[in-house]
């Protein structure tokens, strides 16, 4: 599997910018599974996925302290979109977050271009 980064009309990468901003180690964590999601795909060991709502999908990712949410959409059968991720602090996600991943999904649909790799 493929994954790729959505890139914002202003040339930035939500999700890019979310990881670099935490500490290190969940950095690495975080960069870790997504590598095993490459090499491995939707049997990558250390992360579940789950479905949101149609193609919207989240990957959980836990980590000391709770843990990470990645809502990502899967284009041309093996390339992997991440549209928008997010600090676990509940149980359910939030209705904000999932608004932000439902706009950046339409978005991708549009215009295949919306993403970097």
């Amino acid at each position: 599997m493929k994954i790729k980064f959505f890139l914002s009309a202003n040339g930035k990468s939500p999700v890019l910018e979310f990881i670099n901003s935490l500490e290190k180690t969940d950095q690495a964590k975080i960069l870790g599974c997504l590598e095993n999601i490459q090499e491995l795909g939707l049997e990558s060991p250390r992360v579940q996925f789950r479905q949101i709502d149609g193609k919207l999908w989240e990957i959980k990712i836990r980590s000391i302290g709770g843990g990470y949410r990645i809502f990502y959409v899967t284009i041309k059968k093996n390339i992997m979109v991440l549209l928008h991720s997010y600090k676990k602090q509940s149980q359910k996600a939030p209705d904000k977050e999932i608004k932000v991943a439902a706009k950046r999904l339409m978005e991708v649909l549009k215009n295949e271009n919306a993403f970097i790799g």
